[in-house]
């Protein structure tokens, strides 16, 4: 069953995508808009002028962890220390309260590693 809504994401991206300099990375970039909508967007925004309940991703690879100006974070992801990379977003998406524990998200795992690919794919796109 994950496996079509899988293959039905990545082809409706692909018919959305258009002509692109890079056709391959925006049906990447797509599917992982629609798996962050499906699984992500009921609590973030990527938009500035959007409010959400969690912190802001736009512009989130890159930034230190713990550090979007204005979102009460737990102490644990304060002190996390490190800057979110694919990799750590990779991780977190995985099992945040394993990567960072005492963390006050409450998530439910995306394990399939093709989904968390798109996904990591879509925020990295997202510029401020």
């Amino acid at each position: 069953m994950r496996k079509r809504f899988i293959l039905a994401a990545v082809l409706a991206a692909a018919l959305a995508s258009g002509a692109q300099a890079d056709p391959t990375e925006r049906i990447k970039i797509d599917a992982g808009r629609q798996f962050f909508d499906a699984n992500c967007h009921r609590c973030h925004s990527v938009e500035a002028d959007k409010a959400s309940y969690g912190p802001l991703l736009e512009g989130v690879v890159g930034r230190r962890a713990g550090s979007f100006p204005g979102y009460p974070y737990s102490k644990a992801l304060q002190a996390a220390g490190f800057v979110w990379t694919k990799g750590a977003i990779r991780a977190w998406i995985e099992a945040n309260d394993q990567l960072v524990p005492g963390t006050k998200m409450r998530h439910v795992g995306i394990t399939d590693p093709t989904v968390q690919d798109f996904i990591v794919e879509y925020l990295a796109s997202l510029k401020p």
